[in-house]
């Protein structure tokens, strides 16, 4: 079966509250979002990779990395409140070239490897599907533990979201997954009508938690260099 012609989209905004600087942010020796443009160099499926950044000291230092950054995205479209889905479409309209899918692949995930971008690419071309996106299976703060709380009443007071006996075991709970950040694959077409990367048509693509680490906080960037320093002691 013939590839799909797939555009890779690494979104780098300059802005960033929750962790200042945390594209160009070293992690383990390099740039966090090296690691995303090492994976994308890596992988044998994606037709082309580009940058979509606003600002001038990002775009540089992708370059020093190798990674295609054909323009600077408009400020605008790299304000807090914008959408990313905004800033690829507007990408796709300044391309020349027309692809069949579009991956966005968010420097915050710094752990997803070459072979999960051509394994999503494959699940895509095997089941027709307008989109494919990364899931982990949550192992420990499971749905089924949580409660609403009810700030009306005096004292407050608490309900289960969910009508399991308390002391149930989690073996007994069923498996829920999560959206890691990873992976967001959709068609280009899809991605126009929907202005989403995620449908009521998404396959899942599974992945192990210790590639699904995705940085939004200061506490996110410490793990992610604690399970580096790991698998280098370990290696």
């Amino acid at each position: 079966m013939q590839s799909p012609s797939v555009l890779g989209v690494v979104p780098a905004r300059g802005g960033s509250k929750g962790v200042p600087g945390k594209n160009i942010r070293e992690l383990g020796g390099k740039p966090l979002i090296a690691h995303t443009l090492e994976a994308a160099s890596r992988a044998a499926l994606l037709t082309r990779t580009v940058v979509s950044t606003d600002s001038e000291e990002i775009s540089d230092v992708c370059r020093a990395f190798g990674a295609d950054v054909p323009f600077l995205r408009p400020p605008e479209l790299a304000s807090d409140t914008a959408r990313v889905q905004d800033a690829v479409l507007h990408l796709l309209d300044q391309l020349e070239a027309t692809y069949t899918y579009v991956l966005l692949l968010q420097p915050t995930a710094p752990f997803r490897s070459a072979e999960d971008i051509d394994g999503a690419i494959r699940l895509a071309t095997q089941t027709g599907a307008e989109s494919v996106v990364s899931f982990t299976q949550e192992e420990t703060q499971h749905p089924y533990y949580m409660y609403d709380l009810d700030q009306d009443c005096d004292p407050p007071r608490v309900t289960p979201m969910f009508n399991y006996p308390v002391g149930t075991p989690r073996q007994e709970f069923p498996p829920v997954y999560y959206r890691n950040g990873a992976i967001y694959l959709t068609r280009t077409d899809t991605l126009r009508r929907d202005r989403s990367f995620v449908s009521p048509q998404t396959v899942p693509y599974l992945m192990p938690e210790e590639r699904s680490v995705n940085i939004d906080t200061e506490e996110d960037f410490q793990y992610a260099e604690y399970l580096l320093a790991g698998s280098t002691q370990a290696s």
